[in-house]
């Protein structure tokens, strides 16, 4: 059980630990590898931006070889770390970006919310002036009516 509380609190705390990262090292002193993502044509299928898919995988592959001997705590939270990356991915690159033909047309309050809020995110072009950092969770006022 305690297991399974270390990953979701993890998990928990990864979402705030991005939008951080997203708003201060994102848009801060890394810009130069995620300007691209705002400014690029999005039907190319890299981008620079496409490094911090490995920069934040490196703590969680650390953290999960450290704790595989013993399953100590630092396990579990590499695993919360994995688990947090497998959601951005399906949400920032199927759901909000589309990047599956299949699956262009999801539908939902909470899938129209996260596309209009990182829409509004993308109308800045600059390293300053953007809103809504996070991914999963939308500040109110974004929320379908």
């Amino acid at each position: 059980m305690i297991s399974f509380l270390i990953v979701l609190g993890t998990f928990i705390a990864m979402e705030f630990i991005s939008w951080g990262t997203h708003k201060y090292i994102m848009h801060g002193f890394l810009w130069c590898l995620h300007k691209d993502h705002h400014q690029a044509d999005h039907k190319k299928k890299t981008q620079k931006n496409d490094l911090f898919f490995l920069i934040f995988a490196c703590p969680s592959i650390v953290l999960i070889v450290l704790g595989s001997e013993d399953f100590s705590s630092l396990f579990f939270i590499g695993i919360g770390i994995a688990f947090y990356g497998l959601a951005y991915f399906i949400v920032h690159e199927i759901i909000i970006h589309r990047r599956l033909p299949y699956l262009k047309n999801l539908k939902g309050n909470y899938i129209t919310t996260i596309r209009r809020a990182h829409k509004v995110h993308h109308k800045i072009l600059s390293k300053h002036g953007a809103t809504c950092f996070g991914m999963l969770i939308v500040p109110t006022k974004y929320w379908v009516k």
